[in-house]
């Protein structure tokens, strides 16, 4: 479904029950009947950790499809496009948060950046598949007692938070280790920041000065990191998030090449045209009509 106006973005607000309408997080049963109502393809300005526990279907997440293989648990950051192709007989839950209440009361600002899972520096958003039968108990145990805490009344923020601490944390223990001290060095650290900075400020096209500025290094620093973390650029991952974005428009909405280079601060539409193609090998019509044919 082609969307006019560019792909949505929502808030937590749109997924949260009434009943839970003032909290900066859901838990939940996710199953074929479940009563949040939104278009395909998204984003959100928040976290999510999506457990799937039977059922099949596809997750295209930054235009990737990855094939839903359960018991299996995706893993979202805030900004990311995604769509869900899901069967009839899909089942498995939910937990959705901001930051904010993540990071309440905790010393490191910068731990959910630490996880693996999230702002991934590949730009990668493989599920993480669970293959121990215990594993798979444990955390089912987990999500159902965050169930269980959101039909009361009174405030649980504390178990919530505690609960979904232990379910990050767990979920980190299970990736490879050498992803579990990669992502705690302050090179990838710095670099995911980045990353997020990107997402929050793309279509302002700061230059590296800004980002570095705000970031509190300085521009050489920023270079240098990225390049030794990545093996890219800090030029070329803002040229791949720019490049990002207008093929999610592209494909999924019915924004004119001219409409979303506006949308994106390019000034110059022949710039914007060259820009794509040089990347793509494309122009951005022939990009459409090619992306049109193969769905």
């Amino acid at each position: 479904m082609s969307l006019k106006k560019g792909i949505p973005i929502y808030s937590i607000d749109r997924f949260k029950r009434l009943l839970n309408k003032e909290k900066p997080y859901e838990v939940e049963v996710f199953d074929a009947n479940r009563h949040f109502k939104v278009q395909y393809p998204h984003r959100h300005d928040f976290y999510e950790v999506l457990f799937l526990t039977a059922g099949s279907g596809n997750h295209i997440i930054d235009n990737n499809q990855y094939k839903i293989t359960p018991p299996c648990i995706f893993f979202l950051s805030p900004g990311q496009a995604h769509k869900l192709e899901l069967s009839q007989d899909i089942a498995g839950y939910i937990f959705l948060f901001t930051a904010d209440f993540y990071l309440l009361n905790k010393n490191n600002q910068n731990i959910l950046l630490e996880f693996p899972f999230f702002f991934n520096i590949k730009h990668g958003n493989d599920p993480l598949i669970l293959k121990d039968e215990e594993d798979l108990r444990f955390l089912t145990s987990l999500f159902i007692k965050g169930c269980k805490q959101m039909e009361g009344s009174n405030d649980r923020h504390e178990i919530i938070n505690s609960l979904l601490d232990l379910i990050l944390n767990y979920c980190h223990g299970l990736y490879p280790k050498a992803f579990q001290t990669e992502e705690k060095s302050k090179g990838h650290v710095l670099v995911k920041r980045f990353r997020q900075l990107i997402e929050e400020k793309y279509q302002e096209n700061p230059s590296i000065n800004q980002y570095a500025d705000w970031l509190n290094v300085t521009p050489n620093h920023l270079t240098q990191v990225v390049k030794s973390v990545s093996g890219q650029t800090s030029m070329d991952i803002i040229k791949q998030r720019n490049i990002l974005e207008i093929k999610r428009l592209l494909i999924y909405t019915d924004l004119t090449a001219s409409e979303i280079a506006q949308q994106l601060n390019y000034n110059d539409q022949s710039y914007f045209t060259k820009f794509f193609k040089k990347s793509t090998g494309l122009t951005p019509s022939q990009f459409r009509k090619k992306s049109l044919k193969s769905t």
